[in-house]
């Protein structure tokens, strides 16, 4: 019998040195940690330029004007020089375009930058050239054609073709 109370006193001083044990132990959390990531991207400046004929239709020795659209999509803030080549016509200038025709005749014209056709579209940036500024859509810039009256070629289809050289 003396056995039985020393074991209830060992299991009472075990069940008091546990509860203290509980009691004084700290609170008890989640544990967590965390960092941070970089996130990047470059945007590139880029354009794309599109042209559409330029019909003069029939000529008759009257003046023919005609326009047609150059399409130029870049970057928003992208800077940029569009230019018109002088053709190929033989002895084609900025200034003095040539349409081509049968046996080689020509058929003068002139290409510019604004309705009033005062300023020609050339291909030297800084001088000649139309210049702007992207701003992520397609921008329309018209290209004005001028035959002048007065010229005496063959009948016949006289054709020309022109580089749009876009610059950024």
């Amino acid at each position: 019998m003396s056995q039985v109370p020393q074991f209830r006193r060992t299991l009472a001083v075990r069940a008091g040195v546990t509860a203290l044990l509980v009691l004084s132990a700290p609170a008890s959390f989640a544990a967590t940690d965390s960092t941070t990531f970089a996130v990047t991207a470059t945007v590139l400046s880029t354009c794309a330029v599109a042209a559409s004929p330029l019909a003069f239709g029939n000529y008759s020795m009257a003046q023919v004007d005609s326009s047609a659209p150059v399409l130029v999509t870049c970057t928003n803030g992208t800077t940029y020089t569009v230019g018109l080549s002088a053709g190929v016509g033989t002895g084609a200038s900025v200034a003095s375009r040539k349409l081509t025709g049968p046996a080689s005749q020509a058929l003068t014209y002139s290409l510019y930058g604004d309705v009033g056709r005062t300023t020609v579209w050339g291909q030297t940036i800084g001088v000649d050239t139309v210049a702007g500024t992207g701003n992520g859509a397609a921008q329309t810039l018209t290209v004005y054609g001028r035959v002048p009256a007065s010229q005496g070629p063959g009948p016949g289809a006289y054709t020309d073709t022109i580089t749009v050289t876009l610059t950024y």
